[in-house]
């Protein structure tokens, strides 16, 4: 039995236990949580080691592949870390069961322990090492679910098969990344999920454009995740696992037609995830940061061994980038403005275009019209679904000479991140009235700006030669030929008779009319109230003053080309022949026009408010 300490020396045990404690929670772990609510970490921790004001893990997914795993271990080792602390920690999948011969199973069980044996043995002086080795198989896709879950917005993880080598600047480089376009609250974007060191060679939606990256700049933003290589931002990825949860109990598949990596998932199914993060990216509008180094070069190479995705070995998939092969500034970082952003069609997104002055106007007009036509679509009052269906058909039919108008809101802002041109009514018409380049009364009611802006926005595009379309959210294109057709066939002005479509035709004649007085007169009409309830909208306005100036106008029954639907349900799920349009009253429930319209076939959104299918049509 150890006996008790004597008196005398309590006091100094004390102290020593006191200041030991002190020390230890002070300096050795400070990702404990602050008490202070207005704590920052990242200004802390840089202020602590302003070269790493982050924790960078690199995870391994082993599983039988020694000479894989060794050959992977050796590169990420011979990294340059430049003295920040990495983890490694080492994933062993165990070999499924099965009915093995006694001999076979012991050979299993020798390769199991001689890849524990040397992941055990394996030096790694940069920071912790922890090797985790599963006591069942449980396959490539919960290797890389289960491999991480972020313990702070601070923690990134890249995730390693083993199968990959790495080049000693990788970390740089990475580190650069997170610095600039993560840290730099001037310079990043939550949209953002992570960065993929392998060489950009797949484009996943089918008929996409092929990648010419030659000549580009060293990086861009594009929508595929990288597998041989990726780099994890943790708030995406958290929000990418809770996602993932939520759908797979529920029995929600992760199928997104017009993707090759659909058929993917109907061959292999569970055994894989990436149609999952594609899937959740689709829906979520994301992007991942690329790097464009040529000639084949990258900083993780794949060397394509033969396990879950080849049958037979493959070779290297590109040529390593090494000091040696270096021949430009690998830490240079562009700004985000300066990137160029892909879709899964490797088709160009332009985030941002957003129209708030008079200035801005016209490039982004120039940048949508399309056969010198555009096509000004209103979102006042319409519902997001409603919206998020109407842009799944624009992508189904190839219309992309459109342009969103609407007030300041989460659905705006959205739809200009993703990349929809859209036009912020409130700020225009604001900086409309203090050019003064249009006198009108003061009003803060949506229906007098949505007609005014329409207004403003024709006459702009009768300044630059462009024909426009006016539409509301309550009515669906068939057919991408019907505005062409029309605005071509129409003498002046086109309207739809019982449908907010209008058009305007590019004429000398037109700009005349719209020229000079006729804004403000279309403001004063709007202005005036005959009723309480009247029913006042941009097209009975304008029709008003036009027909008042003696234009000539085009109308077209809706029924030659239109289709209305209502509170009926449909027996066919077939359009009539010969209906270029589907539109319905502003009255309609949401519940009732998704099931009018799902009946036809014409609701192609999923429980995301996404499109089911990734349609690619060319640049």
């Amino acid at each position: 039995m150890v006996g008790a300490p004597k008196k005398h020396f309590l006091p100094l045990l004390l102290f020593i236990s006191l200041f030991a404690l002190f020390f230890f929670s002070h300096y050795h772990n400070p990702s404990l949580p602050n008490p202070n609510p207005n704590f920052t970490p990242t200004e802390t921790l840089i202020s602590q080691n302003p070269t790493q004001p982050f924790t960078f893990l690199i995870k391994v997914l082993a599983f039988n592949r020694l000479d894989s795993l060794s050959r992977c271990l050796r590169s990420l080792s011979a990294a340059h870390y430049g003295g920040d602390t990495v983890h490694l920690h080492i994933y062993i999948d165990h070999f499924p069961p099965a009915n093995d011969s006694s001999d076979l199973l012991d050979q299993k069980l020798e390769d199991s322990r001689r890849i524990l044996d040397f992941a055990d043995g394996f030096d790694w002086p940069f920071g912790g090492k922890a090797v985790h080795y599963r006591t069942a198989n449980a396959g490539l896709q919960a290797q890389w679910l289960e491999a991480w879950w972020p313990s702070s917005d601070r923690e990134f993880a890249f995730v390693v098969e083993d199968d990959l080598e790495v080049s000693p600047l990788f970390y740089k480089f990475v580190k650069a990344v997170i610095l600039n376009y993560y840290y730099n609250a001037t310079n990043s974007s939550p949209f953002i999920y992570g960065v993929s060191l392998q060489r950009p060679r797949f484009v996943p939606g089918k008929h996409g454009n092929k990648m010419r990256l030659e000549g580009e700049k060293k990086l861009f933003l594009y929508q595929l995740v990288g597998t041989w290589g990726q780099i994890l931002f943790p708030k995406p990825w958290k929000e990418f696992r809770l996602w993932y949860d939520q759908h797979k109990t529920k029995g929600i598949r992760p199928f997104l037609d017009g993707m090759v990596t659909n058929g993917w998932y109907k061959k292999m199914g569970e055994r894989i995830w990436t149609p999952w993060f594609i899937k959740f990216v689709h829906s979520r509008g994301y992007f991942n940061i690329y790097s464009n180094f040529q000639h084949e070069r990258a900083l993780s190479v794949s060397h394509r061994d033969a396990g879950v995705n080849y049958g037979k070995t493959a070779g290297p998939d590109s040529q390593l980038l090494s000091e040696n092969s270096l021949d430009f500034n690998l830490l240079e970082m562009p700004s985000l403005s300066d990137l160029r952003w892909y879709d899964f069609c490797f088709r160009e997104v332009f985030p941002g275009r957003v129209v708030r002055t008079l200035d801005e106007l016209g490039p982004v007009l120039m940048s949508v019209q399309r056969q010198q036509t555009v096509m000004l679509v209103s979102v006042y009052g319409a519902l997001e679904t409603i919206i998020r269906n109407l842009l799944c058909h624009f992508e189904r039919l190839g219309i992309r000479n459109y342009i969103f108008i609407g007030p300041q809101s989460d659905l705006l802002s959205d739809l200009a991140r993703r990349g929809h041109p859209v036009i912020d009514a409130d700020q225009l018409i604001h900086n409309i009235r203090e050019s003064k380049s249009m006198r009108f009364q003061d009003s803060s009611a949506s229906i007098m700006k949505d007609i005014l802006v329409k207004a403003y926005v024709i006459k702009k595009c009768l300044d630059d030669g462009y024909n426009s379309w006016i539409v509301d959210a309550n009515v669906l294109f068939v057919s991408n030929d019907m505005p062409h057709e029309l605005v071509s066939s129409a003498e002046h002005f086109y309207a739809w008779k019982g449908s907010q479509v209008f058009s305007v035709r590019n004429s000398s004649a037109v700009k005349k009319l719209w020229g000079d007085g006729f804004l403000e007169k279309v403001a004063a009409k709007a202005g005036q109230v005959s009723s309480p309830q009247e029913n006042k909208d941009f097209v009975d306005v304008v029709l008003k003053v036009l027909q008042k100036n003696g234009a000539r106008i085009s109308w077209v029954d809706e029924a030659s080309y239109g289709m209305k639907i209502g509170a009926n349900s449909f027996n066919q799920t077939s359009l009539e022949a010969g209906k270029k349009v589907i539109y319905w009253s502003g009255e309609m429930s949401p519940d009732v026009i998704q099931k009018r319209l799902g009946e036809l076939n014409m609701w192609i959104v999923d429980g995301d408010y996404s499109c089911s299918a990734v349609v690619c049509t060319g640049s």
